[in-house]
């Protein structure tokens, strides 16, 4: 695939609108009032849930953390405007995701995982479904994790024993794979030609349809 000639694409605008659009969606679907969901603080349903919720918040963490790694190696180029874009507006919904299971897990007796100091991406880099080394690239390493996100929720909410936390896990499982879409609505408005929603179902099975490769 050319992507020289993505370089040379008057395109960003429309990527951004297009972006934008689904990116708004999932903000959308923000739950800032998720702490006041928590029925439970010290029963045994209580201990479970927040023990899930925090293994979800590990994922929030890593990724506030990959894309403010990547915005400092994107390039000045319409691409790597566009990228950054997206990259800002997908920070911002988890860093409100954060803050609502951060603010949950607290409610239900439980003490929320605190962020590392950084994150081992080589195994995405490894397998060739991203890299740092490109605009382009770090888009698709970016669309990898987003994925990875989504069916990290959908794993985890059905170990959730709370019915209420069950939605707002769906909820914000459906951000997920709404920003997955976003990356990939952002590849097609540069010319790439991929579908935005590749399967009807986002799950281990069918990951390979939603990443793309190196």
């Amino acid at each position: 695939m050319d992507y020289q000639s993505l370089l040379n694409k008057n395109s960003s605008r429309r990527a951004l609108i297009v972006s934008g659009a689904v990116g708004g969606m999932a903000t959308a679907l923000g739950l800032p009032m998720i702490a006041q969901k928590a029925e439970a603080r010290t029963t045994t349903s209580g201990r479970n849930d927040a023990k899930v919720l925090n293994h979800a918040l590990y994922y929030e963490h890593q990724a506030i953390w990959a894309y403010g790694a990547a915005a400092g190696k994107l390039t000045s180029s319409e691409v790597g405007k566009t990228v950054l874009a997206l990259a800002l507006r997908n920070q911002a919904d988890h860093k409100n995701h954060r803050d609502a299971l951060a603010a949950t897990i607290t409610s239900l007796g439980g003490t929320p995982v605190k962020a590392q100091s950084s994150y081992d991406l080589s195994s995405y880099i490894k397998k060739g479904e991203g890299n740092l080394d490109s605009d382009v690239n770090i888009a698709k390493l970016a669309l990898a994790l987003e994925t990875d996100a989504a069916i990290a929720y959908s794993q985890e909410i059905a170990k959730l024993k709370t019915p209420k936390l069950i939605t707002i896990g769906a909820s914000i499982g459906s951000t997920e794979t709404a920003h997955a879409a976003a990356i990939r609505a952002t590849f097609k408005a540069l010319g790439v030609n991929v579908e935005i929603v590749p399967a009807p179902f986002l799950s281990i099975e069918n990951r390979e349809a939603w990443v793309l490769k190196v």
